[in-house]
């Protein structure tokens, strides 16, 4: 079988604020779900409080009991972390901007990177300009996808460096000013934060914390959220939801459908919109399991890094109505 060489390409608008219109229109009760949960960063204080905790109990540990405590329990705290970032990204924390920032950063901890103040720049472009290269930082390079072969191995691999795959897209993302003061806070306190752990917990435990977070956006169940959510797993159908055990441990990060067509409803609440409108949702494709659909991506060579619906800037500025929700992003005006 040939190895695909190029994305596949739509001159369609992103299929989400059109949908959003004529939902809000027919259930106009998914207004009421609109809000914010503040309950969320109680949930950051668990599990920044659990990865401590851990990597104190791991300080002295065999190497393999680090690892396997990584893969069976840090990435998952480590990915709810993730969530909770992205929860802060939409100020679907707390009502200021400035508390979502210090609840994204307070998250960021145990991820050992800063990288909360960048993701909400960048994902709040995903939002808008979906598909789009030079604005949308959760499309791959098209170097990116060239270079991993149609391998399970080469996929794999892709799976395993996925985190730094995602640190270096944002180099091509245009209107996004690069440092500004929240991200050099963002970076001071990670730094210190990291500087006293690496000092007070050693070096064990700092595998431990950053095998956590690779782990859990990389080649582990949990990293087949990636390709849940945009690879064209069903036909041209652009975005999937995931309805499967783990959302009840990671904030129903998979309803992603839920999530773009209403990205200011809180995680607590998007099940909701799927039981309000089930007409919309249930005939979309979507994933139950991670874990199978981990290993069709690693082994189905139909899928690779190109299994996605690209657009340009032209495709996504094509006008779409105006829609209801609490915020301000790019220029849609969004009322409770």
């Amino acid at each position: 079988m040939p190895k695909p060489n190029s994305f596949r390409w739509s001159m369609e608008s992103e299929p989400h604020k059109p949908r959003t219109k004529e939902i809000i229109h027919k259930h106009p009760e998914i207004r009421t779900l609109i809000g914010r949960n503040p309950w969320t960063f109680g949930v950051i204080l668990l599990c920044v409080g659990f990865q401590i905790t851990l990597s104190w109990f791991l300080r002295d540990a065999s190497w393999w009991v680090i690892f396997l405590v990584a893969y069976l329990g840090g990435a998952f705290a480590s990915h709810t972390l993730y969530v909770c970032i992205h929860e802060a990204a939409h100020n679907l924390i707390f009502k200021k901007s400035f508390f979502n920032k210090i609840g994204a950063m307070t998250a960021n901890l145990p991820l050992v990177f800063p990288s909360a103040i960048s993701f909400q720049k960048y994902h709040l472009k995903h939002h808008s300009y979906q598909g789009v290269e030079e604005l949308d930082a959760d499309m791959p390079y098209r170097w990116e996808a060239k270079l991993i072969n149609n391998s399970g191995f080469g996929k794999a691999l892709w799976l395993l460096l996925y985190p730094i795959f995602q640190m270096i897209r944002p180099g091509r993302i245009k209107e996004v000013t690069l440092m500004d003061k929240w991200t050099v806070v963002n970076i001071l306190v990670q730094t210190v934060f990291m500087g006293a752990f690496i000092y007070f917990f050693g070096w064990k435990a700092t595998v431990y914390l950053t095998a956590s977070f690779f782990f859990s956006v990389g080649l582990h169940p949990l990293g087949a959220r990636w390709i849940q959510e945009h690879f064209l797993t069903h036909g041209d159908q652009e975005t999937k939801s995931y309805y499967g055990m783990m959302n009840s441990v990671n904030l129903n990060v998979g309803y992603h459908n839920e999530h773009h067509d209403f990205p200011s409803v809180p995680w607590n609440k998007l099940p909701k919109i799927k039981k309000f409108a089930g007409s919309y949702y249930n005939s979309l494709g979507h994933h139950t399991s991670y874990t199978i659909l981990l290993f069709k991506f690693l082994f189905d060579r139909n899928l690779s890094v190109y299994s996605r619906m690209a657009r340009d800037n032209r495709g996504s500025k094509v006008k779409s109505p105006t829609v209801v929700r609490s915020e301000n992003v790019e220029g849609i005006e969004l009322k409770a």
